[in-house]
């Protein structure tokens, strides 16, 4: 790795001095002499030293590593201070410098300390390096992928994860978006640092801003204290904004203002805050109908389009799903304290035959309730629920010639509507308002035919 070294300083023989003692040991340096360039050019010469001057015009050293810190938290910074400011110099190491050293600077002296950041450097890159290997591991040993296209999107993991560019993940509900984020995150530098989630379709409206931006203390009835909100929770690390479609225009607004300013405001005034947050948000709606609709922003979609995921539906990658049925099988067994070790071959060809409108977490609600019903041995088919083996099976037994066919198809009728909506409710966690949106149907039809069916939650 070539080591770099940007030294600060107002001064330029000061600098040419310490280029040439650096030089001479084989480092690559650059030179500026203020703050402000020093971080404006941070990109381009991505140091992994800073030698910096502490009294310079302008921005003085302290407050330009607390800059560069938010962005570029292991640069090494040695703060140069003038002769007797040791309590300056202490103040610097604990406000995050790597080390001190004072003027006038003893050439053998800074060779040794830049030596030692050096290796300081190696070996807490080295660390990193290897926390990253074991969390790439873990993280993307959890995304089944036999299928090509599930590969694909491994891939795409790993060619957007070292990056800080934003993520649009794509996805129908069900087919795993939150454990993409995960993989994107921990596949970063940003792994070990904050991952915050949330759920924009889930955040009353009248909350959304507080929750994001946090609030002060009075900012509104409830406000009785101050409150952080997610995009300074998230600061350093990542934010995933899950069901960005949705996020309420007003709300929109304000997050195009972060996105493009790095900086949060705040319910109830107070200063800006900056923050450094990679945003990774996933959809289960096509967001350019939404924006022809007037229900998204064109320009938010623009932002948060850098990088597109789209994560295959279960039906479109049926050589994942024995795979994941051999896994949930070990992940139940263990969280319910069963002993289901096998799947029948009849079993399993229903399961790969069934079209899967919720995706795994469908799959993971009807293995849960398969297990449960078989307790040991192995999943037949009497164990399905009935909406995988066909709803005939259950239904057909119990018609009558002599009732004729009207009589009959009502029986069918009655009997298959129950069941959709016993299984709706447990794909929707027995929430009646998201089981209804789920069915198409208005709360109060969903009550009714509960009621209907004696449904009793």
């Amino acid at each position: 790795m070539e080591q770099k070294i940007l030294i600060v300083d107002d001064e330029a023989r000061i600098r040419k001095i310490f280029a040439k003692i650096l030089e001479d040991e084989g480092y690559v340096v650059s030179t500026v002499d203020n703050a402000e360039r020093a971080i404006a050019q941070l990109d381009k010469i991505k140091p992994f030293i800073i030698l910096m001057d502490q009294n310079m015009p302008g921005m003085n050293g302290i407050e330009a590593m607390k800059h560069i810190h938010v962005k570029y938290p292991d640069i090494a910074i040695i703060i140069i201070t003038a002769y007797g400011e040791i309590s300056l110099a202490v103040k610097a190491v604990k406000e995050g410098a790597y080390d001190y050293i004072e003027k006038p600077v003893d050439n053998d002296k800074l060779v040794l300390l830049i030596n030692r950041a050096k290796e300081h450097f190696r070996v807490r890159h080295e660390l990193k390096t290897l926390k990253q290997k074991i969390s790439d591991k873990n993280y993307l040993s959890r995304i089944v992928a036999e299928s090509e296209k599930m590969n694909q999107v491994i891939e795409q993991v790993k060619s957007v994860g070292d990056t800080y560019a934003t993520v649009l993940i794509q996805g129908e509900s069900g087919t795993g978006k939150d454990l993409i984020a995960n993989a994107i995150h921990h596949y970063g530098e940003r792994q070990g640092k904050p991952f915050i989630s949330v759920n924009c379709g889930a955040i009353p409206i009248t909350l959304i801003e507080s929750e994001l931006f946090g609030h002060t203390k009075g900012a509104f009835t409830d406000a009785r204290e101050a409150k952080q909100g997610k995009f300074v929770q998230a600061h350093n690390g990542s934010l995933f904004l899950d069901e960005i479609a949705e996020l309420p225009l007003d709300a929109q607004v304000k997050l195009l203002r972060v996105l493009e300013e790095k900086k949060i405001f705040p319910l109830g005034g107070g200063r800006a805050i900056p923050i450094d947050v990679r945003i990774i948000a996933a959809t289960n709606n096509n967001l350019e109908n939404k924006v022809q609709k007037g229900e998204f922003r064109l320009d938010l979609l623009y932002r948060l389009n850098i990088f597109t995921i789209n994560i295959p539906p279960l039906r479109e990658r049926r050589e994942d799903i024995p795979i994941l049925v051999d896994v949930f099988l070990n992940q139940y067994n263990e969280q319910f304290g069963l002993a289901v070790n096998n799947i029948s071959k009849e079993a399993l060809e229903n399961i790969l035959g069934y079209s899967w409108p919720g995706n795994i977490r469908d799959l993971q609600n009807a293995l849960q309730s398969a297990m449960i019903l078989s307790k040991k041995g192995t999943i037949t088919m009497e164990h399905l629920p009935l909406r995988i083996k066909g709803y005939d099976q259950s239904i057909r037994p119990e018609l009558s010639l002599v009732e004729g066919l009207e009589r009959n198809m009502k029986q069918v009728s009655t009997k298959a509507e129950k069941e959709i909506i016993l299984e709706a409710l447990k794909e929707c966690r027995f929430n009646r308002t998201r089981t209804a949106d789920f069915l198409k149907i208005s709360r109060k039809t969903l009550f009714n035919k509960m009621k209907q069916y004696n449904i009793d939650l």
